[in-house]
């Protein structure tokens, strides 16, 4: 079996690739349709949304008002906060709202085995 290639993560001096160690954070199976779930990644809260066929996984803090993003939704390849509808792109966390509007975090996923793995 070949194993695909690692991911790696570019250093915040951008000279240095490192390899990005991934948690387990979840069962596949329990990541709801519509709805997140939110989990904890090295002591980080982080909210679970299915975009369709994959898992997305975003930094449980909306950048507008703080707010939790898993009381939110993930709808039409959006994720909805909960707060003041603020919208952010499902794959890239981008908000489109107005000019200069702030991007959500996300972490990269993998599912192996049936589990959640999410980026440290």
């Amino acid at each position: 079996m070949t194993r695909p290639p690692a991911l790696l993560r570019r250093s915040r001096g951008g000279t240095t690739l490192s390899r990005m160690e991934f948690a387990d954070a979840a069962a596949e199976t329990d990541v709801p349709v519509s709805t997140a779930l939110k989990v904890q990644v090295d002591g980080r809260p982080v909210a679970l949304f299915r975009d369709g066929d994959r898992i997305v996984a975003f930094d449980d803090s909306c950048p507008h008002a703080g707010a939790p993003l898993s009381a939110g939704i993930c709808r039409d390849g959006e994720v909805v906060c909960s707060w003041h509808g603020f919208r952010f792109d499902a794959r890239s966390g981008e908000c489109r709202l107005y000019a200069g509007a702030p991007s959500a975090g996300i972490r990269e996923v993998r599912v192996e085995n049936g589990r959640v793995l999410v980026a440290r």
